[in-house]
């Protein structure tokens, strides 16, 4: 039966293969489960120590503490991230869909981990040999990333990354996820999150973005630096033109739409790195830091309202600057700045503290020629002339370091400068005929101004110094120098609290102290070494008599002056002796100024305060300034002293304006 065995053979041969794909079957079902068992244990690995997600649930970024001015105009920032909190609705929907079209096309289709991305991107780096020219990373993995863990390159980090997206897409929203990620990620130039891209890249708020600034924007977090349009424009513009191209492709745009993007032109803006005030805004933040601790300060997001008077602080500003140069131009002339080949020499070598050449321009400039009555100076592409009467001041030339002695003149101007010296100078105006010089240069002396509100003691104007670059000692605040005769208004004061009266008289003549510690003589002496007799405490005020202020100050008191001065505001050390009365006592400008305020606010002494109000992030109010006004003195004696020493305050200024050869203005 050959049929027989034939069927026999074919059963045994079904029962082998059979048998092969039991075999492979079992084999398939080990890999799988020995894989997925591998998967699970790397999974539960890696997942032992992972950052719990409250941080995601509770975002609370590091935030800007923004300081306003009195008409809350921003004169200041202070933080860490510089980040302005945007909630999702109010970021533009076109900036939205440039970083998802850039970012993560798929955001919206996968659980936080792109698979058919990842396959994607191995593809197309394979085809390139290798090399990474395309990356899987979705908007929720870039999230965590920055989020929990560092920029370190390993397969740990990036396991660890994947568990941690897919987990934040279980327990977050993707609205959630989209906010927070727009708000983190970096856009260079300082700025994190777009609310404040938006600011530092056009000067704009977030909502008056336009698409094509939109789409600038969306293309930055992948490389800020090498798509920055301030060190490379072609680049960023590559970028944006690439970005948009993305946008049509998924649909978010048209081509006509991306075609009037591509032609808009990007007006950049760079941020400032002067501000208006900083030796108040440091002052400011020195309180804050003192209140609220460094993190709050420069984390927090708070809203400072202050006292500061914008156009009082550039009035400030001007006077001070303009009075320091003008002292220091009294010195004298300390020369050239440098002396350079003019053979060899390039514009672009010279400073400039303002960026546009007109009046009250300051900068550098190099002398080209010498005529008979001026110089022919090159002020960037500009060929200007100083006049030598606009620059006599220099007839004084300075050989060292004491300008009381370390000085020559020499009226002969033009030979002070030779062609190829950079000099300092000024643009005094622009005529048909050129641009005018002066002769400046930046002073050595420094000094201090403060203005405050007599009634309210808010602080309205600061400056600590010539330039905050060059030193931010704040002179305003915490320098204490000498007053001399400004400090004699407190011993009046203390007179007149005592029952004298500005028609009160006293001794202006010599006289002489033995010091009782080493019996040493003191002999006081007026300036100019002139006595006057007996005079009225008002004319003694007035005309600031040295001896008759000693005098006075022995008659009432040493120490009711100091006691008085303490409730007047002086807080510094003050000497028991009647070396008091000529203002050898060493005291800080805010608190003298503060003093003035009593005597012009009728005896009530108010607290000096730079602070209104602060804020948190929410809107919180953590804190407001209230001014109370108390009595220090009689108000009666106190407004006597005020008109005494607007007398006196009116002479010294006669004094000054005649010295300036200008008597007829106080004539009369």
């Amino acid at each position: 039966m050959p049929n027989d065995g034939r069927f026999v053979e074919i059963q045994k041969q079904s029962r082998r293969r059979w048998r092969w794909w039991q075999v492979a079957l079992i084999g398939v079902l080990a890999c799988s489960i020995v894989g997925a068992t591998t998967v699970a244990g790397i999974i539960w690995y890696f997942s032992r120590d992972l950052p719990s997600l409250d941080l995601l649930q509770n975002y609370q970024p590091s935030l800007v503490t923004t300081v306003y001015s009195d008409d809350r105009q921003p004169i200041g920032q202070f933080f860490i991230e510089r980040r302005i909190l945007t909630p999702l609705p109010e970021i533009p929907k076109t900036l939205t869909q440039a970083v998802i079209a850039t970012e993560d096309a798929r955001f919206f289709e996968h659980p936080g981990l792109d698979f058919i991305g990842m396959l994607r991107a191995a593809w197309t780096n394979i085809r390139h040999g290798g090399r990474k020219v395309e990356g899987a990373s979705t908007i929720t993995q870039q999230l965590a990333r920055a989020l929990f863990l560092s920029s370190e390159r390993s397969y740990e980090r990036k396991i660890r990354e994947l568990v941690l997206a897919y987990k934040m897409e279980v327990v977050s929203g993707k609205e959630q996820i989209l906010e927070t990620y727009l708000n983190q990620i970096y856009f260079g130039q300082g700025a994190y999150g777009v609310g404040s891209a938006a600011q530092s890249y056009f000067g704009k708020d977030i909502r008056g973005l336009t698409l094509a600034e939109s789409a600038f924007l969306g293309g930055l977090p992948k490389s800020p630096s090498r798509f920055s349009p301030f060190s490379a424009y072609e680049s960023a513009k590559k970028r944006q033109e690439h970005v948009l191209a993305r946008m049509e492709e998924v649909g978010f745009i048209t081509a006509a739409e991306r075609e009037a993007a591509v032609r808009e032109t990007l007006n950049f803006h760079r941020p400032g790195s002067e501000h208006l005030a900083p030796y108040f805004v440091e002052y400011v933040r020195q309180l804050l830091m003192a209140k609220y601790g460094e993190s709050m300060v420069y984390k927090g997001g708070l809203q400072i309202y202050t006292t500061l008077n914008v156009e009082m602080q550039k009035a400030a500003e001007s006077a001070f600057l303009n009075g320091v140069r003008e002292l220091d131009k009294r010195e004298g002339w300390r020369g050239p700045r440098r002396t350079v080949d003019l053979a060899t020499f390039q514009p672009s070598e010279l400073s400039s503290r303002d960026p546009l050449l007109k009046p009250g321009y300051l900068g550098e400039g190099v002398v080209l020629k010498v005529a008979k009555d001026h110089y022919l100076v090159q002020v960037g592409p500009f060929s200007a002339r100083l006049a030598f009467d606009d620059m006599a001041w220099a007839k004084r030339i300075l050989k060292g370091p004491d300008p009381t002695v370390d000085f020559v003149v020499n009226p002969n101007l033009k030979s002070l400068l030779k062609p190829g010296d950079v000099i300092e100078i000024g643009v005094k105006r622009l005529t048909k005929d050129g641009v005018q010089l002066t002769l400046e240069q930046t002073p050595v002396v420094e000094g201090g101004l403060i203005a405050i509100d007599p009634k309210g003691g808010a602080i309205r104007a600061m400056v600590g110094g010539y330039d905050f670059s060059r030193s931010e000692y704040n002179r305003a605040v915490q320098a204490h120098r000498q007053p001399g005769s400004a400090f004699k208004p407190l011993i009046y004061a203390t007179a007149m609290s005592q029952g004298l009266s500005p028609a009160t008289q006293i001794l202006d003549a010599p006289v002489v102290y033995e010091q009782a510690e080493d019996e040493k003589i003191w002999r006081p002496e007026n300036y100019g070494r002139k006595f006057h007799g007996m005079v009225s405490l008002r004319d003694a005020l007035a005309q600031s008599h040295n001896l008759a202020t000693v005098r006075l100050l022995d008659k009432i008191g040493v120490k009711n002056v100091i006691e008085f001065s303490r409730t007047v505001g002086i807080t510094s050390p003050l000497p028991a002796d009647l070396s008091l009365g000529l203002g050898t006592s060493s005291v800080g400008l805010l608190e003298l100024t503060s003093v003035y305020g009593v005597f012009l606010n009728q005896g009530n002494r108010v607290e000096p305060f730079a602070v209104k109000s602060v804020k948190d992030n929410t809107g919180k109010v953590l804190e407001v300034t209230e001014p109370e006004p108390h009595e220090v003195g009689g108000p009666f004696s106190l407004a006597d002293l005020d008109r005494v020493h607007e007398r006196g305050a009116q002479a010294a200024s006669c004094r000054a304006v005649r010295d300036s050869r200008r008597g007829d203005l106080c004539e009369g």
